[in-house]
């Protein structure tokens, strides 16, 4: 697995045919795969998938995480829909409930939800990115705490792998599609950056030391 910056993680996170592995700059015009970077499942020709059911609003989560505690987080629906019914939808329906967070860099974020638990899964749909660089508003910036979806070179390829931002790193804003906020629990988040084990600068995690998610709640 090629190593990749802290700033070209996140278009990395989906590489040759992964969710989050993909190399990007930080024009998000220039983005391109980065071979054996996993970041999220790369998306096929068909349009992106819309989730059932719209949402607008404010909506809380509550994720556990095995031997942690808990990271609550209010979705912006307002400002996400698209996405905040896609996190929602995957949540309720229990497919959240014991993945992992398989990749974390310490002094940037942690990221998860992906069913094989190596960057290159997701659920059966992928979504249309609501950020700027694919012609959405999205006031939301990648600040200390914010949730957003991982995706690969293709805009529309986000489908259920999220990180939580440990430290600001506003290189990502308006590339990729922050949906929420941690409201509780960020502490969490450093204990999981401090103390899970990795083998690269790409922030790999094997599958033993990967933090469980017990859970993925959703309040309201």
């Amino acid at each position: 697995m090629h190593t990749i910056s802290r700033r070209s993680f996140l278009a990395g996170l989906v590489a040759s045919a992964a969710l989050v592995g993909t190399a990007c700059s930080s024009d998000a015009s220039t983005t391109s795969a980065t071979e054996g970077d996993a970041t999220a499942p790369a998306a096929d020709d068909a349009a992106a998938d819309a989730p059932a059911e719209q949402v607008s609003g404010i909506h809380h989560a509550v994720i556990e995480v095995e031997g942690y505690g808990t990271i609550e987080v209010a979705l912006n629906a307002d400002v996400a829909p698209i996405t905040v019914a896609n996190f929602m939808e995957l949540a309720q329906s229990g497919f959240y409930d014991g993945l992992t967070f398989h990749r974390i860099i310490d002094g940037f974020m942690i990221q998860g939800g992906d069913p094989e638990g190596n960057g290159f899964g997701g659920s059966s749909r992928t979504i249309e990115g609501e950020f700027s660089a694919n012609g959405h508003e999205n006031n939301l910036t990648h600040v200390r705490g914010v949730i957003s979806m991982a995706r690969s070179s293709d805009y529309n390829s986000a489908s259920s792998q999220f990180f939580i931002m440990q430290k600001t790193t506003h290189s990502l804003d308006g590339s990729y599609a922050a949906f929420g906020t941690v409201t509780s629990g960020i502490e969490v988040v450093d204990e999981i950056c401090a103390n899970t084990p990795v083998e690269d600068a790409n922030g790999t995690v094997l599958p033993e030391n990967q933090p469980v998610i017990t859970s993925i709640t959703i309040v309201d």
